[in-house]
């Protein structure tokens, strides 16, 4: 219930519902794998939209290889969160998630991490959409690495990169030889029941020229959250008293089913030329979220367990699709790509809205039944149903220089237009203890946003090899967005009326840089800085009629540049590999959401900063053995007082990012007969206390706090050459990591908090096969 989906800039529902209720009643209210056992030398990477190794790079990149991903049984953004140093998440729903990279993170409803899927940015660049809180959590099947990419990206990805980038590169399809795997696995959760997971990909080379590959997956993840009936709604007259035991006995509601697929087809010419054209989709099936009501103080679970008291089913239902088509030509004077991409993104929910306070007194069962119902006879209660929605077509044309010049350069045009809705967004009445929408009855309250966004860019970067150790890089993007904004707000049903807001409109021109020195100390050792610099767009505010002094009619794109030192070293003779950053960030102008006389819109804040170390170091002291460690230090704080409605104060901590994080791996891998490989593994990680928000404004140091936590993970495996087995085990201390924290006051049960955390002790076999 109340379940912290993320803002919209609708006006604020209780504030519209509480006053039409007085005036009605007067009622009270394919590149080359990069695995573990590969150097920096050898580990190839796109991140720079050119083939080019790690050490060459003068930016902080983590890859992580699908063989990792894979020994890990890392398939979303909470099962690799360990692997990316300065990656935080916070999340109550799966599919509903807010990543970020670096501290860069003040709430809000714009994303700072850019996603992408090869060629394709994916989701909303707008603030107009929640796409701070629905980052696309691709399953990693069939993924070749991860590329994360940290600091501002505004040169080379442009909007919505303002923290950085996290890119999958999926497998393209191989002309060479025929490929088949599948794999099957069951899993058990702790406070839950056994899960299973299916997959499996074919690639088939159809001629010389042509080939095609195909890939499913399909997964079930059992809940671990009951609901419980011990919560009746107070009655109208006195509070002491139920109208009805309205809340529902559920178990497992969390349950999860996750499943996709994707299809690609390659020509090649084999004379320069090649088109790659792919559809892919995912769905993501939620039958709640992972909220769990807990005491306000410890965040100990109440009741006994993880269990609250659910009056409506939270079903979320999230899908990704995209289709795409890639054109690549190798001429005499360079490379020459098109990128075409349509993708769509919706989620469809309904929310438990019962106990939502809704004036004076009041919460929304309570006026339902108030309007509509009889406290004695038909007591009702009160569900939300919402869809969130963003169709984008991008289309990127890039030339770049031949390797191994002087001067290597890159150039190029990009286009996006993204229509996006909160539409609609609709809170019923509803027969109280069941999910029924009570007959008879119209609509309480209803809303849409509708928005286009279109983006105009040209960009270039270009690296001048001064000497054979010295370069010098920089770059450029310059960019003009244009946005409208509609909004309808129907309120007949708690008797007031339609209302259309203006449409709202907004243009705003951006221009981006960075510039990057490297030194090669050795071959295998390389320092290196980058200043670059990084938005996110600004907007419209809808506004109704009315809206009192102050709120602003438009809120502009804010900035941050960041300032960057790094080191990466290889021994290859020793197995050593270290690969160090150290980074400063200055971030003004931040956007931030906020609420005047009950009605919400974005605004620009003040400044905040962002300053930091990240490491990942990783040794072979013996044959077969590998130990990794990586770690991130960051501290970030706001610099000015934010709008008292906001509640941020000089010196507070940005939200959901932890002071230290830390993975501390040791795998080791031998051959015990023929060509059989064996492997046993495990990682011990530590992630720090972070701060839940900026708090509610007037009590002091507001500023709550999730505790820090760490874990242990254990896995051990065979691989024959077809066949492959793996045993594993996922948070076996059983540690309660929080991943979300809310609640605490109306709305809740008790005014408990609400907590939602990392998956609790799981152990999981897998079985796959490959021809």
């Amino acid at each position: 219930m109340n379940r912290p989906t993320g803002l919209s800039p609708l006006m604020a529902w209780p504030a519209a519902i509480g006053a039409l209720v007085l005036a009605a009643g007067g009622a009270r209210s394919q590149e080359p794998d990069a695995g573990p056992d590969r150097d920096l030398e050898q580990i190839v990477v796109t991140a720079q939209k050119r083939e080019q190794t790690l050490m060459e790079i003068p930016q902080s990149i983590t890859v992580v290889s699908a063989e990792l991903l894979e020994r890990q049984q890392a398939n979303d953004f909470e099962d690799y969160l360990q692997l990316v140093p300065g990656l935080s998440l916070q999340s109550s729903t799966p599919g509903v998630s807010r990543i970020s990279l670096r501290g860069v993170n003040t709430g809000g409803v714009a994303s700072t991490v850019g996603v992408y899927v090869d060629e394709v940015p994916f989701g909303s660049s707008t603030g107009l959409a929640n796409a701070a809180i629905l980052a696309g959590d691709f399953d990693t099947f069939d993924v070749a690495r991860l590329e994360v990419l940290r600091g501002p990206q505004g040169t080379l990805y442009g909007a919505s990169s303002l923290g950085g980038v996290l890119r999958f590169v999926t497998n393209a399809p191989s002309t060479e030889a025929f490929e088949f795997r599948a794999q099957a696995g069951i899993e058990d959760v702790e406070s839950g029941g056994l899960g299973w997971s299916a997959r499996s990909l074919v690639n088939v080379p159809l001629s010389e020229n042509f080939a095609v590959r195909a890939s499913g997956f399909y997964r079930f993840d059992d809940g671990f959250i009951d609901s419980i009936g011990n919560n009746p709604i107070p009655s109208l007259t006195d509070p002491a008293n139920n109208i009805v035991d309205g809340s529902q006995l559920i178990d497992d509601l969390n349950e999860t089913d996750t499943f996709g697929g994707r299809v690609s087809g390659l020509f090649d010419t084999g004379a320069g030329f090649t088109a790659e054209v792919t559809a892919m989709f995912q769905n993501i099936e939620s039958g709640g979220s992972d909220l769990f009501e807990a005491d306000p103080e410890t965040y100990e679970p109440l009741y006994g367990g993880m269990v609250r008291s659910q009056y409506h089913r939270e079903p979320t239902d999230t899908e990704y699709r995209i289709y795409s088509a890639e054109l690549n030509w190798d001429l005499d004077a360079g490379s020459l790509l098109s990128s075409t991409s349509f993708s769509t993104f919706e989620q469809d929910f309904q929310d438990d809205v019962a106990l939502l306070v809704a004036g004076p007194g009041l919460n929304l069962a309570q006026v339902a039944t108030l309007l509509y119902g009889d406290p004695a006879t038909r007591p009702l209660s009160a569900l939300q149903q919402q869809v969130t929605a963003t169709d984008k077509f991008t289309q990127e044309i890039r030339f770049a220089s031949p390797d191994g010049q002087a001067v290597e350069w890159l150039a190029g045009l990009y286009f996006t237009r993204e229509e996006s809705g909160i539409d609609p967004q609709q809170i019923f009445a509803a027969e109280a203890g069941t999910d029924t929408i009570a007959e008879g009855v119209p609509m309480l309250l209803g809303a849409s946003l509708t928005s286009d966004y279109d983006e105009y860019a040209a960009f270039g970067n270009a690296t001048w090899h001064v000497t054979d150790r010295f370069e010098l890089g920089l770059g450029g993007r310059a960019s003009r967005n244009e946005q409208s904004a509609s909004q309808v707000l129907d309120q007949t049903g708690i008797g007031g009326g339609v209302i259309n807001f203006d449409e709202a409109n907004s243009s705003e021109d951006v221009f981006t840089w960075s510039f990057a020195p490297r030194f090669e100390l050795a071959d295998e050792h390389a320092l290196y800085a980058r200043i670059a610099t990084g938005y996110r767009p600004g907007g419209p505010n809808v506004l109704p009629p009315g809206t009192p002094p102050g709120v602003p009619g438009s809120y502009d794109s804010d900035s941050l540049t960041s300032y960057e030192v790094g080191l990466k070293s290889d021994w290859p003779d020793a197995g050593v590999t270290l690969d160090v950053a150290a980074f400063w960030q200055d971030w003004e102008d931040i956007q931030l959401f906020a609420v005047i006389d009950n009605v919400g819109f974005n605004a620009n804040g003040g400044a905040a900063v962002s300053k930091g170390l990240e490491f990942t170091a990783t040794a072979r002291p013996l044959e077969g053995v590998q130990v990794s460690l990586n770690g991130a230090w960051t501290d970030a704080y706001l610099e000015q007082d934010t709008d008292p409605v906001v509640g941020g104060l000089d010196g507070d901590p940005l939200p959901w990012i932890p002071d230290w994080s830390t993975t501390l791996a040791v795998d080791y891998e031998w051959m015990p007969f023929g060509d059989v490989t064996a492997w046993v593994g495990g990682d011990v990680s530590y992630t720090g206390e972070r701060s839940s928000g900026f708090g509610e404004p007037g009590p002091a140091d507001p500023i709550r706090f999730a505790p820090s936590y760490t874990t242990l993970d254990l896995r051990a495996g065979v691989d024959t050459g077809r066949w492959t087995v793996e045993l594993y085990g996922r948070n076996l201390t059983d540690e309660p990591g929080i991943l979300s924290l809310g609640g605490f006051g109306p709305g809740v049960p008790g005014d408990a908090a609400q907590v939602s955390i990392i998956r609790p002790l799981t152990i999981g076999l897998t079985v796959g096969v490959e021809f």
